[in-house]
């Protein structure tokens, strides 16, 4: 069985995001890693292989030629071998856009089984792997705690708020992961070396067959039409106490009820 897993180079959270002219993340502006949610994807697949239930992991990612370092980072986890595609073409995509982007390297790739994880921490859309499902014509089981392969039968714990429901698939499939499926692994240093010198294909938007009428910001349908900068933070209250307890208790009950807290 071949699994595929998509990973994404996100702004590293710690830092400050800014805005481009065109209203796009800047992505220079702040330090790029790979997107943490992908750790969770990666640990899923590789489990998945070393139970015997797959042969080969491959790592699917979007973005500029920098990206490769997100890339051979996905690699040094244990993963096989990876496909980038990298176009100006692809910069200022929607979600669609992305998903329309994975949808036809996927095709090519004709894996058995793709995980992602369930979104990314710039974008936080969550609807990615459901709209690659429904572009490839394939089942969607998102936000999975937990993953059992029965030869050609994919079953998933589908995490929701009230719990979780056992839903199932036959293979090919589309699966999203949410963090408690597993707790992931830190890669080797024999997995850092070894990353560098693992295949990697590159691809442009041609090479897979994307129009590029349907993918990049000018053809984007979600699109920043203005952002203002976050107000400065206001100084707190504070609830002064006679050492007692009950003034300040009083008085936090006060400012609770004036806020319509209780």
């Amino acid at each position: 069985m071949k699994i595929v897993v998509p990973v994404k180079r996100v702004p590293d959270t710690a830092g400050e995001k800014k805005l481009s002219d065109d209203m796009t993340s800047d992505r220079e502006s702040v330090e790029a890693v790979l997107n943490p949610l992908d750790e969770w994807s990666i640990e899923t697949a590789l489990q998945l292989k070393e139970a015997g239930k797959a042969d080969e992991i491959v790592a699917l990612c979007i973005g500029p030629e920098a990206a490769q370092a997100t890339v051979r980072k996905a690699l040094s986890y244990g993963l096989d071998a990876a496909v980038q595609v990298t176009d100006e073409g692809v910069h200022g995509s929607d979600a669609l856009g992305i998903a329309r982007i994975l949808a036809k390297a996927l095709e090519d790739l004709d894996a058995d089984l793709v995980i992602f994880g369930s979104q990314s921490t710039d974008a936080r859309t969550c609807i990615v792997p459901a709209a690659v499902a429904e572009l490839l014509n394939r089942q969607a089981l998102t936000f999975a705690r937990h993953i059992e392969i029965d030869g050609e039968t994919v079953t998933v714990h589908r995490e929701h708020e009230e719990g979780w429901d056992v839903v199932e698939s036959s293979l090919p499939a589309i699966v999203s992961v949410v963090e408690a499926i597993n707790e992931p692994r830190y890669p080797s240093f024999k997995g850092i070396m070894a990353a560098k010198s693992k295949p990697l294909d590159t691809k442009s938007l041609a090479d897979i067959g994307v129009d590029p009428s349907e993918v990049g910001l000018a053809n984007a349908a979600a699109q920043i039409q203005d952002a203002q900068p976050r107000p400065p933070k206001e100084a707190g209250t504070i609830v002064e106490d006679d050492g007692s307890g009950s003034v300040g208790a009083s008085a936090l009950a006060d400012w609770l009820q004036e806020k319509k807290f209780i």
